[in-house]
C-alpha cells in the first residue's frame, strides 16, 4: 500500500475528532482572532508563517544527528546546542501551525492531528537524546536522535500531504485568470447601495460592492480557504474603508484594494478596476 492510500485512511478514522474538536476549540480560544492571530498566521508575511518557521527545528535536528554520527566525541557540545536550539524553536513553530491547523475541518483536521502527535513525539525523543548526551551516554543520545528524525520524518510527510493534496494553505484565487480587459458585468441600476452581488465573468466569481457613490470589485473567493465572501459581513465604517469579513473564518479584506486588515488570509484578494460606461457596470483587474 502507497504513503498516499495510507494517509487516505487516517483521513477517514472519525474518532480523531473526538481529540480534534476539542483541540481546535482551545485553540481558538487561546488564539482568538485578533493581533495574535494575524502574528502566527502570517497575515504580515504574505503566507503562512509555520513553513518559515519549520526550517530551524529540522535544520538543527538534522544537524545535532549528523554530529552524532560522524562527529565524535569532539562533536558532542555542538550537537546538543543544536538539539536544545531544535527543541526551543519547536515551541513558536507548533503555536503557528496551530493557528493555522485550528481552521480546518474534516479529513484535514485529522491529519493536522496525526502530523502534530508524530512531531511531538519527535521533539521527545530529541529531549531524551539531550538528556542522555548530558550523561555523557553517546549511543543513547545517537538512537535517540536517529528515533527522532524518523518520527518526524512521517510529520513532515503529513505536513506535505496537507499542503501539497489537501490544499491547506493554498491561496484559492491563484488559478483565476480573467482578461485583462475591461469586462461587462451588470447594469448599474441593479447594484442597490450596501447589497453585494456577484458575478461570473470569464469562469471567475467577483464580488460587486457599491457605497456612497463608489463602487468596488474583489474576487469572491477567500484566499484563504474558498469562503464565500458576499456571505459575510459588510463594514463601511472602519480605519481601512469599506470592508468585508469572510463567512468561514473571518478573514477581513479591504474592499478598497483587497488588502488583508486581519488574518487568517495572509494573501490579499485580488481586486479590479471599475467603472460604469453607457450604464453598465464593467471590470478588469489590476
Amino acid at each position: 500500500m502507497s504513503m498516499h492510500n495510507l494517509v487516505v485512511r487516517v483521513e477517514r478514522i472519525e474518532a480523531l475528532d473526538g481529540i480534534a474538536k476539542p483541540l481546535g476549540d482551545a485553540v481558538k480560544k487561546v488564539v482568538p482572532a485578533g493581533r495574535l492571530k494575524d502574528l502566527l498566521s502570517g497575515t504580515w508575511l504574505g503566507h503562512s508563517v509555520h513553513p518559515l518557521l519549520t526550517d530551524i527545528p529540522i535544520g538543527s535536528f538534522t544537524s545535532a544527528t549528523l554530529l552524532d554520527l560522524v562527529g565524535g566525541r569532539r562533536g558532542q557540545p555542538a550537537a546538543n546546542l543544536l538539539a536544545t536550539v531544535g527543541v526551543l524553536a519547536a515551541a513558536p513553530t507548533a503555536a503557528a501551525g496551530l493557528a493555522d491547523w485550528s481552521d480546518t475541518d474534516g479529513p484535514g483536521r485529522r491529519v493536522g492531528v496525526v502530523h502534530a502527535a508524530a512531531n511531538l513525539v519527535g521533539i521527545a525523543f530529541y529531549g531524551a537524546s539531550i538528556s542522555a548526551r548530558r550523561r555523557g551516554n553517546r549511543f543513547s543520545a545517537t538512537a535517540f536522535g536517529l528515533m527522532g528524525m524518523g518520527t518526524m520524518s512521517i510529520g513532515g510527510y503529513l505536513g506535505g500531504h496537507l499542503t501539497l493534496v489537501r490544499g491547506i494553505g493554498v491561496n484559492k484565487t491563484l488559478m483565476e485568470e480573467p482578461s485583462e480587459n475591461w469586462m461587462p458585468t451588470i447594469t448599474d441600476d441593479e447594484l442597490v447601495d450596501g447589497k453585494p452581488q456577484v458575478v461570473t465573468v470569464a469562469e471567475v466569481p467577483i464580488l460587486l460592492y457599491k457605497s456612497g457613490g463608489n463602487r468596488y470589485a474583489l474576487s469572491n473567493r477567500c484566499t484563504h480557504a474558498g469562503g464565500p465572501l458576499n456571505e459575510g459581513e459588510f463594514d463601511e465604517s472602519t480605519e481601512a474603508g469599506p470592508c468585508v469579513t469572510c463567512p468561514w473564518h473571518q478573514s477581513v479584506f479591504s474592499l478598497g484594494d483587497g488588502s488583508v486588515v486581519h488574518g487568517p488570509a495572509a494573501v490579499p484578494e485580488p481586486s479590479y478596476d471599475v467603472r460604469v460606461s453607457d450604464g453598465m457596470i464593467e471590470v478588469r483587474p489590476r
